[in-house]
């Protein structure tokens, strides 16, 4: 399977049906001692990669809200993706970002809810390839 919409689970749910983009972060978080020398090299500790995928919502149904928004209200996402650097679906613990739901038709009473967008965020770092789960 490659990186496509219908490759995202979260709790269990996949998420091809309900979105229309994803994007993939894969985000660094450096060490207290990174910066550079005086001879201007670089000089950091990598802390770890963590992965943050955003996902951006089709207008959706009161039904189909009522399926996303607890995931998205729990503390913590189970999410499987597609990892291009394992070359496999991989399974991280996630926590989301803020999210905002826009309603353009609430006084014409179509109540049908724009598109949205939600990050969810890896609670522990990327373990890289040769390394284990520490």
């Amino acid at each position: 399977m490659f990186l496509n919409k219908d490759s995202i689970i979260i709790n269990g749910v996949s998420m091809g049906q309900y979105i229309v983009e994803a994007k993939y972060g894969y985000n660094k978080l450096w060490g207290e001692d990174s910066g550079r020398n005086l001879n201007g090299d670089m000089v950091a500790s990598l802390i770890g990669i963590f992965p943050k995928i955003i996902i951006n919502f089709r207008p959706l149904t009161q039904s189909e809200m009522e399926v996303i928004t607890p995931i998205l209200d729990a503390p913590r996402q189970s999410v499987t993706y597609y990892d291009p650097t394992k070359h496999a679906n991989v399974t991280m613990q996630t926590y989301t970002g803020d999210y905002e739901i826009t309603n353009k038709n609430i006084v014409g009473g179509l109540h049908k809810n724009e598109g949205f967008q939600v990050s969810f965020i890896a609670t522990k770092k990327r373990v890289w390839l040769n390394e284990t789960n520490k």
